[in-house]
């Protein structure tokens, strides 16, 4: 056998001992699962907002951020669901080797397992206690999804993810909701099989345990844009993309059709300032057609407290560390527009 065993890690309920969640925090969190579920399900009409950092790579910078978008929040919670992304695993593609949070809490000092577990739950949670708002993460490893399962109202499934049996039999056990990215290629059925297959029940081996999970009826779709065979972008965004989706959608047997639509990653083509234009485009398109607007449940967003993305070896305080975001000024009058054309 190649692995080198190094150590035990604390199992997700060892951790979760050491650091509860309160009773005040349960309730917050209970009271926003129910909100969030209600727009999946057609219960509500309230638009979702996924929005935050590419990578949290900074607990500070990350608290600061979503502080400022619960102050935003109150003024548009009559219409608008702010969930805060805050992806600790989000790693770097190209460069220097970081892979997020979990594995590099200090990217300084190089890999920490333990400190990164501990470091992925403390920022959770000190950014719930300090806003009021729960958030988002990206699963990318599903080994770690019960270090932060009794804390996340939102879960995304990423483009190179979602074709990945494990993932799928995993997020049929989720009790929030789980959008499934499109894969790299485009190819929205597999997207679709993704969700349906989240939404059915399954028995698998989950962390040396034989499991049965009763299916996500809150899986749904996010499309961020393929790349064709050149490596160029090929956005899935616009008018007829949406009606496509659609279509696929009716002619399957699944639960709560929905999608968000993700404004960054191969739709901007990581061109952040295009998020603005391209979010308008879809508050557009559901003002065009209602059928769009039942189907469209919100956007994504990448920003952060600086807009763009910061150099390896810099330090830059609120600056993206992977890919380039919206600065806090575009990001809030955004929002506020987001507010006005639902």
């Amino acid at each position: 056998m190649s692995f080198e065993f190094i150590k035990r890690l604390p199992t997700p309920d060892q951790i979760r001992e050491e650091f509860p969640v309160s009773a005040k925090l349960q309730m917050i969190k209970a009271q926003r699962d129910e909100e969030i579920k209600d727009v999946f399900t057609g219960n509500s009409d309230k638009f979702i907002v996924i929005i935050g950092p590419c990578s949290a790579d900074n607990e500070d910078a990350v608290c600061e951020y979503v502080t400022r978008l619960a102050k935003v929040n109150e003024k548009v919670n009559d219409k608008l669901i702010l969930i805060p992304r805050i992806y600790t695993n989000k790693p770097r593609t190209t460069g220097d080797g970081y892979k997020g949070i979990v594995h590099q809490p200090d990217p300084e000092k190089g890999t920490d397992f333990l400190q990164g577990l501990i470091a992925m739950r403390k920022m959770q949670l000190r950014a719930m206690e300090e806003s009021g708002l729960t958030a988002a993460d990206e699963m990318l490893y599903p080994e770690n999804w019960g270090y932060v399962s009794d804390i996340l109202s939102y879960v995304a499934i990423g483009a190179r993810s979602v074709e990945d049996q494990q993932h799928r039999l995993v997020v049929s056990g989720f009790d929030v909701p789980a959008g499934m990215k499109n894969p790299t290629s485009g190819d929205i059925s597999v997207m679709l099989n993704s969700v349906y297959a989240a939404q059915h029940s399954h028995p698998f081996i989950y962390r040396g345990w034989e499991v049965n999970t009763n299916g996500n009826p809150l899986a749904h779709t996010i499309l961020r844009g393929a790349v064709n065979k050149h490596g160029n972008s090929i956005p899935n965004y616009h008018y007829e993309d949406l009606m496509l989706l659609l279509e696929k959608y009716n002619e399957r047997d699944l639960v709560n059709p929905a999608c968000i639509v993700d404004a960054n990653h191969n739709n901007s083509n990581k061109k952040f300032k295009e998020q603005i234009r391209i979010v308008n485009e879809i508050m557009h398109s559901r003002k065009h057609n209602i059928e769009i607007s039942n189907l469209v449940k919100g956007v994504m967003v990448e920003s952060y407290l600086e807009e763009g993305s910061q150099k390896i070896g810099e330090h830059i305080y609120g600056k993206s560390i992977t890919d380039p975001c919206l600065g806090w000024n575009d990001t809030e009058n955004l929002i506020y527009k987001i507010a006005d054309l639902v």
